[in-house]
């Protein structure tokens, strides 16, 4: 019988110093800090978070999710409770995103700041009676799901396009074109050959080149030593006691001379020339009617009719 009693009192001992454990971790557990409630709206998947999840600002934890729950008002709209941290700074910049601790999948809240929103800086209040709202976006995760559904259209896409590639109609096209390729390739490779004799030559060719070449520069530069001499007597021909300018004064004095004392001359010596020529032309046509003056000498010859002492002839008389 006493070996029940103290049976008993040993457990009853034990469930009361249970009790006090319990009830003392929970007076030291217990969080007396006033948390501030924030909500956020969002369509997205929310796989992995939990109640009590973690809410982190920039890394930082500020506070938990206490609730989430479905918006009675929007079908297929989601809305997450959360408090945070008083000394939080969450302002009207403020989105959230879904992190994801490592490979365990388990979800966490981070808070963020949009440095290029209009109203960055401006701190947001919120209670229990008027609750703001927190926009969410789509984390690294949901990008990526994203990116990654664009990447397996393309992928499906080319797929797709490789299948109509390697048709049988379009494989043989391939198989033709692999041989014409084949063809060219046998053809490129006689090119070599038949240009090595040129190749052979090409020193000479270049060698020649390099000689006309120094032959060209030769010639440039005898032209310009002739340039540079015509100009040099181009420039003495124009000088004020060149060539030129006495040329110029000798056709003057020339000129002058001729106009003041030789063309009259000339032109008295012409008329002159003109009458004794006239003269001999007059002598000439009188010997040719009368041979026999130039032996017995001009006669006078006879009164015409009209004239002093013109007689008829005697068988002119009429009978």
């Amino acid at each position: 019988m006493e070996n029940r009693s103290h049976a008993l009192i040993a457990g009853v001992f034990t469930v009361t110093l249970i009790t006090l454990a319990v009830l003392l971790a929970i007076w030291l557990g217990r969080d007396k800090i006033q948390r501030v409630p924030y909500e956020i709206i969002t369509r997205q998947a929310v796989s992995g978070l939990n109640l009590q999840a973690a809410v982190r600002y920039k890394g930082i934890k500020v506070g938990n999710v206490t609730d989430i729950d479905f918006d009675p008002a929007q079908p297929g709209q989601i809305i997450l409770r959360l408090e945070v941290m008083p000394d939080t700074p969450v302002t009207a910049a403020t989105f959230a995103t879904l992190g994801y601790q490592g490979v365990t999948g388990i979800a966490f809240v981070q808070l963020d700041e949009d440095d290029k929103h209009p109203s960055a800086g401006r701190a947001l209040s919120s209670s229990d009676g008027g609750i703001t709202r927190i926009p969410m976006r789509p984390g690294a995760l949901q990008n990526l799901e994203q990116r990654g559904m664009a990447i397996l259209s393309q992928a499906e896409e080319l797929t797709r396009r490789l299948n109509q590639l390697l048709a049988p109609e379009n494989q043989q096209k391939l198989m033709r074109t692999v041989e014409m390729a084949g063809k060219a390739a046998e053809q490129w490779s006689q090119v070599p050959a038949q240009l090595e004799p040129g190749l052979k030559q090409l020193p000479v060719v270049l060698l020649q080149a390099r000689n006309t070449l120094n032959g060209m520069e030769q010639l440039s530069a005898q032209a310009t030593q002739l340039s540079g001499n015509l100009n040099n007597l181009t420039l003495q021909l124009q000088a004020k006691d060149g060539p030129v300018y006495r040329f110029s004064q000798t056709m003057d004095l020339l000129n002058q001379n001729l106009q003041g004392e030789t063309l009259p001359r000339l032109n008295q010596l012409s008329q002159d020339a003109r009458t004794s020529l006239r003269s001999v032309g007059q002598t000439a046509d009188q010997l040719r009617e009368r041979p026999q003056s130039l032996l017995f000498g001009n006669t006078t010859p006879l009164p015409g009719p009209g004239e002093p002492g013109f007689v008829p002839p005697a068988n002119s008389q009429k009978p």
